[in-house]
């Protein structure tokens, strides 16, 4: 493990971590079930759970606590400064009439894809997609494009340190499986994921460069199984999604070539 730096704040390490406990699946959990996800003695959560209270970031009835939605102003400086949602909303609404499919733009955070724009068309996955929303990079079809994305040493240094788990009985989940998967988006400059995020679930996903030929995000269309078989998802959904990708990409060049 990396020693932290001497800046390091330990206490705000902690503080953040408390808030990051309670997700969709722990919703409202009690002091105990706090300090165990965290890691923290009993006291230790207790203070930071108070304080959060008392700032307004959390709401507690005694014996069970609970993230009041000003959390969300934790996020909302970083994500109103992306000119990217802006920018692709607009295109991810013309792709959701053509398709009739719900279609999303997201980033890469760590290990994670995370959720920026989105147009929903009907809730085709158990787990509700909203901005923010976090799914791990190497079992989604945005993920392997933003992997992709990557320099080689930042993706050596991504597969060291990632935790590749089945999310289904299609996940890849060996380091040199999605070397060569990565490997073959890079070359395709697409990716078809077929469920390997959630059964029943097919997505595709496409870069979106910037100038420089970077790849900055990953558009995507995700569909159910029983309405696309994997041959019309590349035939009829693949061409869309990628002329969507390099429009937002246009776009992105033009906003950031404004003075």
């Amino acid at each position: 493990m990396t020693e932290p730096s001497p800046d390091y704040v330990q206490s705000l390490a902690r503080g953040l971590s408390v808030i990051r406990a309670f997700d969709a699946a722990h919703p409202r959990q009690t002091l105990s079930e706090v300090a165990k996800a965290t890691d923290l003695t009993r006291a230790t959560a207790r203070r930071f759970l108070l304080t959060l209270a008392e700032l307004g970031y959390v709401r507690t009835d005694g014996s069970v606590f609970w993230l009041t939605p000003r959390v969300l102003e934790l996020g909302y400086s970083y994500l109103s400064s992306l000119t990217l949602p802006e920018v692709a909303v607009p295109h991810l609404e013309s792709l959701t009439k053509k398709v009739r499919e719900s279609a999303s733009v997201s980033i890469l955070d760590g290990g994670e894809v995370v959720y920026v724009a989105r147009v929903p068309v009907s809730r085709i996955m158990t787990v509700a997609i909203t901005i923010g929303t976090r799914f791990p990079a190497y079992a989604t079809s945005m993920g392997r494009v933003l992997l992709a994305g990557l320099s080689e040493s930042a993706f050596d240094e991504y597969l060291r340190t990632v935790t590749l788990t089945p999310l289904t009985g299609r996940t890849i989940a060996t380091p040199e499986a999605l070397r060569d998967e990565v490997a073959r988006v890079r070359s395709d400059g697409f990716c078809i994921v077929d469920q390997e995020l959630e059964e029943g679930l097919r997505s595709l996903a496409a870069p979106i460069r910037d100038g420089s030929g970077a790849v900055v995000a990953a558009a995507n269309i995700s569909t159910q199984a029983a309405r696309y078989s994997a041959d019309a998802v590349r035939a009829d959904l693949l061409p869309e999604l990628l002329n969507t990708a390099r429009a937002i990409g246009l776009d992105l060049v033009r906003l950031q070539s404004t003075p």
